[in-house]
């Protein structure tokens, strides 16, 4: 049951998310892109800078009242490093993780970060999203190894599959017309 979840997921139990009643309009959707949605759309957009030739992803973190958004990241090989995959092995490819690049940059000394994250993490990453104080992870697809999961409940770290919103709001109607343009183009 999703009452009481503004973006109508009812596994997302951030605070943030946590409402009265159910903000949705008619048609069942929530009157405006939720925010956590927002941050995932962030974390798809870094995903197209890696250079990963297997798997592209990206990583958003947050502080807990997502407010601030406190480090990016993406997979791809170390700085100064062609801007290729080691080699072609899957699992082997020598990339640095999108959340192990976007963790070493967020603050150490900050307490409950959230991360937005476009593909599960692996078994690592999930111990270093441990280490590294983060209480949410949001999720787009899981990886092709589950077991980053598992380790992400046995720390009591909320883990969400974030994809329910993906395909709303990429385009909107013009009133009175039907017609559909990109949200982003002039008159919006």
């Amino acid at each position: 049951m999703s009452e009481g979840r503004k973006d109508l997921i009812a596994e997302n139990t951030h605070p943030a998310n946590l409402s009265a009643e159910s903000a949705a309009d008619p048609e069942g959707m929530p009157p405006r892109i939720p925010l956590f949605e927002v941050y995932m759309r962030m974390a798809e957009e870094l995903a197209k800078r890696s250079t990963c030739s297997r798997l592209q992803v990206g990583t958003v973190v947050t502080d807990f009242e997502l407010e601030r958004v406190v480090a990016i990241g993406y997979n791809g090989n170390a700085r100064g490093f062609p801007n290729a995959c080691d080699t072609d092995i899957p699992g082997a490819c020598g990339c640095i993780h999108s959340e192990m690049n976007a963790l070493i940059k967020a603050p150490g000394d900050l307490r409950r970060k959230v991360l937005f994250v476009t593909a599960s993490p692996c078994v690592m990453c999930a111990k270093l999203i441990v280490q590294s104080n983060v209480a949410f992870v949001y999720f787009r697809k899981r990886y092709r190894d589950a077991a980053g999961l598992e380790i992400l409940r046995q720390a009591e770290i909320t883990a969400v599959e974030y994809s329910r919103w993906q395909d709303a709001w990429r385009t909107r109607e013009l009133p009175g017309s039907g017609a559909r343009v990109p949200p982003s183009s002039p008159g919006h």
